[in-house]
Order: C-alpha cells, then structure tokens, then sequence
C-alpha cells in the first residue's frame, strides 16, 4: 500500500510569516529570498524574510508520508526551503490557472487541485488558510481518507501538529 501524501503549505507551517516582524522564533533561521516585480521583470529592491526551523525536515522525513509542496512557491521551494530543511527535491502541485482564484463557494483556491492530485489516495494537507468550505468539499469529492491540519501561521508547526499528522498515517495504515 502506499504511503499517504503529505500537501506542504510553506508560507504559515513552515514559514511564519504572521509572528511578530522583529522576533524570529526560537530555532528559526532566517533566509532572504529575491522578490520579482510582478509588473515588471526586475527585482524588488527588499527581498521577502523566512524563517525555518532545520529541524522541520528531519521530523516531516520520519512520518512516514509520502511529502508534496503545496504552495505558492510551487517548484521554487526546491530550490529556496527544500535544502534549509534538508529535504530532497519534492513534487510540487502544479495550481495553474487556479492559483488566487477566488471561488464562489468559498473553497479554497487549493482544495480541487489537491483532491486531484490525491487521485483517491489518503492524505493530510498542512496550511494556514483551510476552512469549513474547504473540509465539506474534500468530503465530498476524495474518496479516502484525508486531514486538513489548520496550522496558526504566528507559531508555524508545533509537536503537536507533528503529533496529529503521525496518528492520522498511522489510522491509515491500520484501516
């Protein structure tokens, strides 16, 4: 049987943006990513601030998941988060066209793009911004298992959250 996916959101679990601007987290490091003008092909003068916590990708390896990007960064966190956490190249969810695109129902821009890529495997989708809309959708349209993980983008991931992600792999493995 195959692992269930693990959907990583950067920018909240792993990167939180929300705590306070002058007060990195304890075990954070920060790394300064160049920004591109979205209106014009230059860089931003100021690049974006993000903290990690190296200790993130050792705990995420040892779930037992089978770990996807699931973020705005797509490809790019290969390249910028990947190697800070020390984790291996990843599949990344391409979003396409639906990437911002606010939808009348108030799922998420992410969730149908998941279900997709999930293709009826079990899955756990960690983010910041997941809601009610976004749980009855996966309900609704995946047919195995799956956990939406809200993470509070002030503190990022916790050994709690780490917990919940470990017992829902290992209900899959036993169901």
């Amino acid at each position: 049987m195959a692992r269930p996916l693990l959907f990583l959101d950067v920018d909240g679990p792993l990167n939180p943006y929300a705590a306070q601007p002058e007060r990195r987290p304890a075990g954070y490091t920060t790394i300064r990513v160049p920004r591109l003008d979205s209106a014009t092909p230059r860089l931003h003068s100021k690049p974006l601030r993000v903290w990690l916590h190296p200790g993130h990708g050792p705990a995420l390896l040892a779930l037992g998941y089978e770990l996807c990007w699931a973020t705005t960064w797509m490809d790019s966190a290969n390249r910028w988060i990947g190697p800070v956490l020390g984790l291996p190249t990843l599949p990344f969810v391409d979003f396409g066209e639906a990437l911002f695109r606010e939808r009348p129902d108030g799922v998420h821009w992410k969730t149908e793009a998941l279900v997709t890529y999930a293709g009826g495997r079990p899955f756990a989708w960690v983010d910041d911004e997941q809601g009610e809309a976004d749980d009855a959708y996966v309900n609704a349209h995946h047919p195995a298992a799956a956990l939406l993980h809200h993470v509070n983008p002030r503190i990022g991931l916790r050994d709690d959250d780490f917990t919940a992600l470990a017992e829902f792999a290992a209900s899959v493995e036993t169901s």
